[in-house]
């Protein structure tokens, strides 16, 4: 069983702090798994990229993930969470974003990793959605974001998501950690209806894929899983919620593109607050290679 932080932090007593630098407390300097004996950084970090239609990366020595922006297209894009499949451990977003500006794309592996994980406009890696009568509502993309802490050994940032339900117009001031040594991102929302607190239903989605992936689940243990091969390597995506909090756990096929997803069904309590886990492990990375070595990692994830 899990053992949760039920620590929601004070949204009234917000960090003043908007910088894509963030505050830097300390970087590490450590080898990386590169066979070339070069030692890169080891940190965690998040990253503003306006040149890159507004995305917003983070990443640890394990896993990295990316959001859409306010510029990303209309069609075809929504506030899904991406993964970005690392092979090494220090720092690789400011170098794969060099490469996309200098032509060289990032979705092909060149011995650090890549991106194949397709988001679209699916919850991706633990996309959140408010959840009324079987159906998903979300944002397409962050409105702002303000980073608390970078380039050390967690990194902590909020965005700030607005959009309409039928119960109203939603916000979502989702704050997110991801500390060194974790393939689990962690959030701590705070959700406004019509601009009050409120308890509403959330869904936290993992994409199936249009069913490519197999699916997973323990609700005593509060967690979801699916499982696909990508260019002949296995990815575990998942998500975890308190158990006791989880009201359901579905599985929802779709004939339309990118709306297959296993569902964590929970809800935000009285003040609107939410939180939850949610990442990935990939073969390629050569610590987690199958399904039981993934769902071991969340059964056993926090204990």
């Amino acid at each position: 069983m899990m053992k949760y932080k039920q620590t929601y932090y004070a949204f009234t007593v917000m960090l003043a702090v908007a910088s894509t630098l963030g505050c830097s407390s300390e970087t590490h300097v450590n080898p990386s798994r590169e066979s070339t004996g070069v030692q890169k950084e080891v940190k965690a970090y998040a990253k503003f990229v306006p040149q890159r239609r507004d995305d917003f990366a983070w990443e640890n020595d394990k896993v990295a993930f990316r959001v859409y922006g306010p510029a990303a297209p209309l069609a075809g894009h929504a506030s899904g969470v991406d993964a970005w499949l690392k092979k090494v451990d220090y720092s690789i977003i400011d170098k794969w974003y060099e490469m996309h500006f200098n032509g060289l794309s990032y979705h092909q592996d060149r011995g650090e990793g890549y991106d194949p994980y397709h988001t679209g406009i699916s919850r991706g890696v633990g996309g959140s959605a408010v959840w009324i009568n079987d159906t998903p509502y979300y944002g397409h993309n962050f409105t702002r974001y303000e980073i608390h802490q970078n380039n050390s050994e967690e990194v902590k940032f909020t965005l700030y998501y607005e959009f309409e339900t039928p119960l109203g117009k939603v916000e979502e001031e989702k704050r997110v950690a991801l500390a060194l040594g974790s393939n689990l991102y962690h959030v701590e929302s705070r959700f406004l209806l019509n601009g009050s607190p409120a308890s509403i239903p959330i869904a936290i989605g993992v994409a199936t894929h249009d069913e490519k992936a197999s699916v997973y689940h323990n609700a005593q243990a509060g967690w979801i899983a699916a499982w696909e091969m990508i260019d002949g390597k296995g990815l575990g995506t998942g998500a975890l919620v308190e158990p006791s909090r989880i009201s359901s756990i579905e599985h929802k096929p779709s004939e339309n593109k990118d709306e297959s997803h296993i569902w964590i069904i929970t809800q935000t309590s009285a003040d609107g607050l939410l939180s939850y886990y949610a990442g990935f492990a990939w073969e390629g990375a050569e610590e987690i290679t199958t399904i039981e070595q993934w769902k071991h990692y969340l059964n056993t994830f926090g204990s």
